[in-house]
This record gives C-alpha cells, structure tokens and sequence, in this order.
C-alpha cells in the first residue's frame, strides 16, 4: 500500500463520520483515524478506520483541546500531516473556536469564529441571505431568554424548531421533537411554553411552512478552498428524509440535479462572504412563487454528501488537493445522473408518493445508476453486513409507522 503524507484525524462516529472514512479509503487506500465521544454500529463495526478513539470528555469545551492534543501525539509521525475533519455543529464550532491552538498539530479548512457566527445565528443568517439575494421562508423569532409572548399576527401552518440545537438538546424533556409542525396558535402557545419549561433559553425560529411533501426539498453542497474560491458545486432533489419526531430533516436519499441558477447563486453568497470549506445547503422549492428558500447551512459536509464522492467528486480529494497540496482546481458543477440512499429499495418503491419521481427511481435503479455508502464493498466486517441487514429491514418498519 502507497504510503501518504498525511493522516486523517475524523471528529464523530455517525453516518457522515463512516461516509468521509470511506471516501478516503477509496481513494487513497488510507485508514483514518476516528474519534468520538461514544461508539456508534456504523463506524464500531467496520473494517476500514486504523483505530476509534473513544474519549468521554470529547464534547467538554475545556477538554476538547487536550483531547485533540493527546490524539495528535499518539498519531504523529515526521514529515506527516494530520488533517482534521468536524462531522457535526458542535464539533466543526469547537475546532473553529480552538483554530490558533489546534493548528499547532492539525491542518484544516474552516470559516473564521466571526463567519461561524453569522451562519449558524439565524437572524444573522437570515439578514445575509438578503443582503446577498437568496431567498429565504418568511420567518419569525422568539427569544425563550425573555419568555414575552408571540403576539405576532401569522398565517398557519407554521414551522417551529430551535435557533440553537445544542443547547436545544442539553435541555430534554417529554416529547421534545426536532422541528415542530404547527396548526393553531394555541398549539403553538402550548410548544413555546413546553421549551420555555426545559430551560432552553435561545430563540425559537417561527417560519412559514412551504408546502409540499420530501420531493420538494433540495440539498445542496459546496467546497470553497482555502483562499475562498469554489471548486465544487452540486444540487441534489430530495427523494425521502426521516420521518420520526426526532431526525426529520436528515435526507435518506436524494437524486442529483443541475441547475445553474440556483448554483450560481449559491456560488457568489459563499465567496462573497468569504467562506471556506465544505458547506452544505437545506433548501425546499416553493411552487406558490416558484422560488428556491434556503432554510441553513451547515458548516461541514452533510451526511447525505456522499452522493459527490459518487459521482467522481470525491469529499477526501478535494480536502487533500486543497490542504495538503495546494493545488487550484476549476469550479465543476455535478451534472452526474446518481440515485443516493441509505433506505433499501423497497423503501423507496413504496413510499416515494410523487408518481414521476417514483418512475425515475426505479429507472436509476434499474440502469445502476444508485448506491448506498453504507454497503462499502471493501468494508470486511461481517458483523456490520448483519447489523445494516436488520437496520434494512427496520427502515421498513420506521416509513410505514410513522409519516411526516
């Protein structure tokens, strides 16, 4: 096996943790290393990271850098780089709030702490996407910190989820969901009271809900390199997401798409605003006045991004050619044909409800134009061919309960 010059050190042990260890297996050969704060089935159980690195403290602030430190000085060798990979918010915030201190044993691409606030505060976020013309859903804020009460006037239904999803989620309680579908304002009083309970107190975001079911939303990824100019560029058409309460919003399979207005304009938001990295866009298709809304954008590869490694675009390339090697790249657009998914076909037969999305889903499947990262034919591990064979079958059994 070629020896490389570097070392991938991947933060997480979830679906995108397993996605980016395999995108550079398969284009390097290379096992990298992953570390988390629990062990997951996804990564525990499979043969391609040279080592999971289980550290309970990962997600303390103060000890996040000495857990980084001490992995650094296990791994290191002369003459090889350690590149440092988030796979979540928190993580991804915790490199970019410790960049001066990491950068003593890591090398990465990510915005500044400035950029990081103003994307992932959504009034902030929000304010850009106008400032630069992207379009956004009307939208509202209740600060949980003041507990005044909602009194705007608003046409029902609404979506309501946190601005905050780690705090969020540091305050359990009954019946706490990701995103809140909401009908009445005495349902929405009845949610805001629940948060303001748990001891939440970031804002709440209260936003026009689009209409139209999973095929309208669409997802979109980016890599701009370290001197902030775009190398990659894709638009990918939902197909499903999560149905359950508490994972609605991650994509189970998407087909990509190509346009290059809606590209062009994501292009010029992300260099404007001086961005680097990986971004990946939730955005859904409003057919009331046929616009494109951008609801977020994640700081990091998502975990449905895999779909670019697929096309020929690997995530792992274009992280070493940039980090590693410096080397300028042309923009490219995805124009690649490709079904992406984690469910089983079956899934996808039986409750993709929009006819001709149905019809091309099956078609891709039928020219072998699909894939499921999760089924990696180099990954060796029998133990994880049988737990992804019942998660398989346990998908079924989630579409068929549950529906958004």
């Amino acid at each position: 096996m070629q020896q490389y010059d570097f070392l991938p050190i991947i933060i997480g042990t979830d679906i995108n943790a397993y996605n980016m260890a395999i995108s550079f297996h398969e284009e390097y050969g290379i096992n990298p290393i992953i570390i988390g704060k629990e062990e997951m089935s996804f990564t525990k159980l499979s043969s391609i990271p040279g080592a999971i690195e289980i550290n309970n403290n990962l997600w303390d602030r103060d000890k996040f850098v000495e857990v980084l430190k001490e992995t650094a000085l296990k791994y290191e060798a002369p003459e090889r780089k350690m590149l440092l990979i988030g796979t979540n918010d928190f993580y991804v915030r915790l490199i970019i709030e410790n960049m001066d201190i990491l950068q003593k044993w890591y090398v990465f691409n990510y915005p500044s702490e400035e950029l990081l606030n103003k994307l992932l505060l959504k009034k902030n976020f929000y304010q850009l996407c106008n400032e630069y013309g992207l379009d956004t859903p009307t939208t509202y804020f209740y600060s949980c910190k003041e507990k005044e009460k909602f009194d705007e006037t608003i046409n029902f239904p609404v979506i309501v989820k946190p601005s905050n999803g780690v705090q969020y989620y540091k305050n359990k309680f009954a019946g706490q969901q990701k995103v809140y579908k909401v009908n009445s304002n005495d349902e929405l009083q009845k949610i805001i009271d629940q948060i303001n309970n748990s001891g939440y107190e970031d804002d709440l975001i209260i936003q026009d809900y689009i209409p139209g079911d999973d095929t309208y939303m669409w997802d979109s990824v980016f890599y701009l390199n370290t001197k902030g100019k775009a190398q990659l560029g894709t638009v990918a058409q939902v197909v499903l997401q999560e149905h359950t309460v508490t994972a609605i919003g991650n994509y189970t399979a998407v087909i990509t798409r190509y346009n290059e207005e809606l590209l062009e304009k994501l292009q010029q938001f992300l260099e404007s605003i001086g961005y680097q990295g990986f971004a990946n866009f939730d955005i859904k298709y409003d057919e009331r006045d046929g616009k494109y809304k951008v609801f977020e954008v994640n700081i990091r590869q998502g975990r449905s991004s895999y779909y670019t490694t697929a096309c020929g675009h690997n995530m792992a390339a274009y992280f070493v050619d940039d980090i590693i090697y410096g080397k300028q790249k042309q923009l490219s657009w995805l124009k690649t044909d490709y079904l992406f998914t984690v469910v089983p076909k079956i899934v996808l037969k039986k409750f993709v409800k929009d006819k001709g999305i149905n019809r091309e889903v099956r078609r891709l499947i039928k020219e072998k134009k699909w894939g499921n990262p999760l089924f990696y034919s180099q990954d060796r591990s029998w133990k994880r061919k049988i737990y992804l064979a019942l998660r398989q079958i346990n998908y079924y059994r989630k579409y068929k309960n549950n529906m958004w």
